[in-house]
């Protein structure tokens, strides 16, 4: 069954999207002006540090900015140097850490964080996303609805919408969802925002267009920059058979973002369109920084840039290398997949003796 957004006048009402992106970035130049200032003596205190590193995660995700996790991640690094005992700081790294997948080392914060006197309620939210990720679905759970007895607001009920949503549970997942944006305060349009982007996830995993697109474009609108909708939103045009409308989306996207997957997917859509010559640069700019990143943070872009290889890039045996190296990091049911894939694709290859090794997805 179909499911669409809510009725425009039951939407919440939120500060406007395009206006808070601005405010967003002004806030993070502010608060970061005084540590880069010449002669400046005096750091920002440790809560404006883990402020800073929050708006920077949060800006990082909105835009696409790698650039933007990775100095996120070098500030609370610096934070721990100076406060190795503040429990802030070390909250921080663990979620810096951990949005770059270096999960083991942020449980080790938590940990720290703990000792120091960290809330329980905050590393138990900290510490449930972790586990999901990995894959410890059971351990999340309990935690999560650990949770939910002693409080059901917008980021308890999101974190469990998000759970089901990927445990395929997808009638639980709408309940919550719908508690969830019933549960919102505030008029920031961010978590609004994020939370119809992950509920788009989900029905796009479930093969549900019409609905994945509803809801990535409900995401967009509500925040016009917002580059992880625009670049879902792409994908459904492409899935969808419109490869000139994926191209519009993502250009402008490649500009104001780091992340390759942008590049990559203007690229494949081009193909798809039949203009390869032009998509040949756009791979080639996707594989030389899908390396970079695999290079500096391998837990985080090694699966993406398997895909990447076995899809556009063009090179079965380089996405095969890169899903073995994830299933090392990660025993997922994702990581298992993804090696599944290569496997099969490099013994298709194997078996195809009517022409180069690579010609089925070169360029």
């Amino acid at each position: 069954m179909t499911v669409h957004p809510v009725l425009a006048d039951q939407e919440p009402v939120t500060t406007d999207g395009t206006l808070a992106l601005v405010n967003l970035s002004a806030q993070i130049d502010g608060m970061a002006a005084p540590t880069g200032r010449a002669g400046s003596t005096a750091p920002l205190a440790v809560a404006q540090q883990a402020a800073l590193v929050d708006l920077l995660t949060l800006r990082g995700h909105l835009l696409g900015r790698v650039a933007d996790y990775e100095r996120a991640a070098q500030l609370s690094e610096q934070m721990v140097r100076y406060a190795p005992d503040d429990s802030a700081a070390l909250l921080a790294r663990a979620r810096t850490r951990a949005t770059l997948h270096r999960f083991a080392e942020a449980m080790a914060d938590l940990d720290a964080a703990g000792r120091t006197g960290a809330e329980q309620a905050a590393l138990d939210a900290e510490r449930a996303s972790i586990l999901q990720a990995v894959g410890c679905h059971a351990e999340a759970q309990a935690l999560l609805w650990s949770a939910a007895s002693h409080q059901s607001d917008f980021t308890v009920l999101s974190a469990q919408a998000v759970f089901q949503a990927e445990r395929r549970e997808t009638a639980e997942a709408e309940h919550l969802f719908d508690e969830a944006r019933a549960a919102h305060r505030g008029v920031s349009p961010f978590p609004l925002a994020q939370l119809d982007f992950r509920r788009g996830v989900m029905w796009l995993r479930e093969g549900d267009l019409p609905t994945a697109r509803s809801w990535f474009d409900a995401a967009r609108r509500r925040v016009p920059g917002y580059a992880p909708a625009t670049g879902h939103l792409a994908e459904v045009d492409l899935l969808l058979g419109d490869p000139e409308t994926t191209v519009a989306r993502l250009r402008p996207l490649t500009e104001t973002s780091d992340d390759p997957e942008y590049p990559a997917h203007l690229a494949l859509a081009l193909r798809v369109a039949g203009r390869h010559q032009e998509a040949r640069p756009w791979r080639d700019r996707a594989a030389e920084r899908y390396e970079e990143l695999v290079t500096r943070h391998p837990e985080a872009y090694a699966d993406h840039a398997a895909d990447f290889w076995l899809m556009v890039g063009g090179d079965v045996d380089r996405g095969l290398e890169l899903a073995l190296q994830t299933l090392v990091m990660r025993q997922t049911s994702r990581s298992y997949a993804l090696v599944r894939r290569a496997r099969e694709a490099s013994r298709g290859l194997a078996h195809d003796a009517s022409g180069p090794r690579h010609s089925a997805t070169s360029m």
